[in-house]
């Protein structure tokens, strides 16, 4: 059974830069499509960005350009860049999975996704 586990966050000032990893055990990220959420204090969760199994991307419009999702497939860990990070992006970070139908694509509906991390809490503050 595929087990996620998260680590990257912390403590930024606004304007700096997080690195989040997700780091899966038990079973080949390959076999899944993967995706970031995080949840902001008093709302509900949100999808950030997915990729697929074969590495194509899918981001929330809001994000684009200053979070990067990718994957290392040897590593078996799926990672998310977040540059130029603003007050409004506090919230927990979870990462998650759903076996893989399509290869090419990914969805930002959390209800598709079966593997949850923790959570890593993020906060942007000065």
């Amino acid at each position: 059974q595929l087990q996620l586990v998260e680590s990257g966050g912390g403590l930024v000032q606004p304007g700096g830069s997080l690195r989040l990893s997700c780091s899966g055990s038990g079973y080949t990220l390959d076999y899944y499509s993967s995706g970031w959420f995080r949840q902001a204090p008093g709302k509900e969760r949100e999808g950030v960005s997915c990729i697929s199994s074969r590495g194509n991307t899918n981001y929330v419009d809001s994000l684009k350009g200053r979070f990067t999702i990718s994957r290392d497939n040897a590593k078996n860990t799926i990672y998310l860049q977040m540059n130029d990070l603003k007050p409004e992006d506090t919230g927990i970070y979870y990462c998650a999975a759903y076996p893989k139908i399509d290869p090419n694509g990914c969805t930002l509906n959390d209800q598709r996704y079966v593997v949850w991390g923790q959570g890593t809490q993020v906060t942007v503050s000065s």
